[in-house]
């Protein structure tokens, strides 16, 4: 766990310093009351009419509680200005790892453990930052320093508070058998709820058609059940401390107070009983307050096991190294522009056994039409994530003008690349501001410019109805969005990037055959001096294609025109017959 404070600041560890010290300057004046006790009991006892010293000790007294309660209010300002700044880094430094991942990193981990670190995990460090400083360190002082002031005194006494702090003993170690270890169960149990809650917002469309209900609500509540047992279990053994404690903390008092009125009651001479007297006032004190020191430490014992699993589970993020790599080069061969190559490429996921990809071999030349076809399965979107290096090539090259996408540093090959993924994804905010997402070098996205891609991807039909229309609001995810409009304004943003290449992953599939042809044609014009790779299901979005690659389990098996494949490839023509008649395939 320590190895998390490694990202405290200088600044942060002057603070932290500043509050050592008032914490030493807090215990050292809690301690100095029993000694004013101890005066005032004596003072009483021998000189009842002078009330002046009474006061001016009392006033004493007053200003060492006052004084303390300053210095507790600037550690607890200071402690928790350090946990406010710590967590607040350690979530934009969990942020900014997560943004560098690639595709394998981010699988790992999961979606909702990565969110479940990023909030929980960083909740709990701050709590331990906070509540530690005041306490974990302010704890081994006063309980050293308490001990220090009561040696030598009565072994009785010393011998009560040593009954005291061994019951309390026992019950720290009861909670380190039986609780400690269900910390590390609560965040794995946080994580799954947090899956399961995702999963049901975000498929609650599908849900609700296939009446499944019933089933999401018995997951939620199995997930809910977990964590909720496992909690009450701890709640349960911390409750029985409490109690523990509280008796411990009333009872010691009790014992001093008894044992020294059996001192008191046995001692002849009244100075002796004086004595006695203010040294029992004093020691209960004393005693009280080495009980608080240890009830302290108790507390860290709760909150540290739990902040130590948040910790682990925070460095495995920000310790992770990911596999991709940034590159140094910023643009490609002199005089080549828009040229994607791919070289004997083979490909498997990491851990698998099978290759996805093998041997994969072509060149999409500027202006060119290059489209993938083959079944569910067939490697088509893998292949097209290895051009913006979303993954890898296990074997192999994949070139771009004429250098390997390795080479490029990432925010150079994305300005190359208009990507429309195979699920059109859509960010809470307005139309304009989806259309013109993210930062690019070439590009400038002024309203002329985005009304221009509206309209080539055929989506300012919808937007002018829309209230506000390029100002109109966008949920999150396209939410009140159609699966159609979505994927046109998805086009739309790649058309408004003005990139080298476009790569369109089955990004017709959800529109009409209308509007389809249409948005085609118009997007013929806007790209035919650029690269377009196209992945498509339907034969009509890619029979006009200079090239056609038919993939079958990873493997090219064809490539050519549409009449070519329609000839010479068995894969294409049976694809074709699903799609088309026959008489339709003779005619063409």
């Amino acid at each position: 766990m320590l190895r998390i404070f490694k990202y405290l600041r200088a600044k942060e560890w002057l603070m932290a310093l500043i509050c050592v010290v008032f914490i030493v300057g807090q215990v050292w004046l809690d301690l100095m009351l029993p000694d004013y006790t101890k005066d005032l009991t004596e003072l009483i006892t021998t000189n009842v009419d002078n009330m002046s010293d009474v006061w001016e000790i009392g006033g004493k007294m007053l200003l060492c509680t006052l004084a303390s309660v300053a210095m507790s209010i600037a550690t607890g300002y200071f402690a928790s200005k350090i946990a406010a700044g710590f967590s607040r880094r350690l979530r934009a430094n969990i942020f900014g790892k997560v943004a560098d991942f690639s595709m394998e990193e981010i699988n790992k981990f999961s979606t909702s453990s990565l969110i479940t670190r990023t909030t929980n995990d960083v909740i709990q460090i701050q709590l331990l930052i906070a509540m530690g400083l005041q306490v974990m360190v302010k704890g081994p002082i006063l309980a050293v320093w308490a001990i220090l002031k009561i040696l030598g005194k009565s072994w009785q006494w010393t011998a009560a508070t040593g009954v005291a702090l061994g019951v309390l003993f026992v019950l720290i170690f009861i909670a380190t058998v039986f609780a400690f270890p269900k910390f590390k169960r609560v965040q794995t149990y946080n994580d799954n709820l947090n899956r399961v809650t995702r999963e049901n917002l975000m498929g609650i469309r599908v849900v609700r058609a296939y009446n499944a209900e019933s089933y999401q609500q018995e997951k939620f509540e199995k997930a809910n059940d977990d964590l909720t047992r496992t909690h009450l279990f701890i709640g349960r053994v911390m409750a029985l401390m409490l109690p523990g404690m509280s008796a411990i903390m009333s009872g010691l008092p009790l014992a001093i107070y008894w044992i020294g009125a059996i001192l008191i009651n046995e001692a002849i001479d009244p100075e002796a009983k004086i004595d006695l007297m203010k040294n029992m006032v004093a020691f209960s004190s004393y005693a009280i307050q080495v009980i608080m020191a240890f009830v302290m430490m108790v507390m860290i014992f709760i909150i540290a096991p739990r902040a130590s699993v948040s910790a682990r589970r925070i460095n495995e993020v920000l310790d992770t190294v990911p596999r991709i790599k940034e590159g140094t080069l910023e643009r490609g061969s002199i005089g080549v522009q828009g040229e994607v190559e791919f070289k004997n490429v083979s490909f498997k996921y990491p851990d698998a056994a099978d290759y996805v990809l093998k041997n994969i071999s072509f060149t999409a030349k500027k202006g060119e039409v290059v489209a993938f076809i083959g079944s569910t399965g067939s490697g088509k979107t893998t292949l097209v994530n290895l051009i913006p290096r979303f993954y890898d090539a296990t074997e192999g090259e994949v070139i771009i003008d004429g250098e390997n996408v390795k080479n490029y540093k990432q925010s150079s090959l994305y300005d190359k690349i208009g990507y429309v993924s195979q699920k059109a994804f859509m960010f809470s905010g307005t139309v304009s501001s989806n259309v013109a997402y993210g930062e690019s070098d070439e590009t400038d996205y002024t309203r002329e410019n985005i009304e221009k891609a509206v309209s080539i991807a055929q989506a300012d039909e919808f937007v002018s109805r829309m209230k506000n229309t390029y100002d109109a609001a966008v949920a999150q995810d396209g939410a009140n969005l159609s699966g159609g409009q979505k994927q046109r304004l998805s086009i739309a943003r790649a058309i408004c990037r003005d990139p080298e290449i476009y790569i369109f992953d089955d990004s017709f599939s959800a529109l009409d055959y209308k509007t389809d042809r249409i948005l085609r044609a118009e997007l013929k014009k806007t790209t035919e001096d650029k690269t377009t790779l196209i992945v498509a299901q339907r034969i009509g979005t890619i029979k006009n294609a200079d090239r056609i690659i038919v993939l079958d389990e990873g493997e090219m098996v064809g490539m050519g025109t549409h009449k070519e494949l329609l000839k010479n490839c068995e894969v294409y023509r049976q694809i074709a017959l699903s799609q088309l008649s026959k008489e339709e395939l003779e005619n063409e």
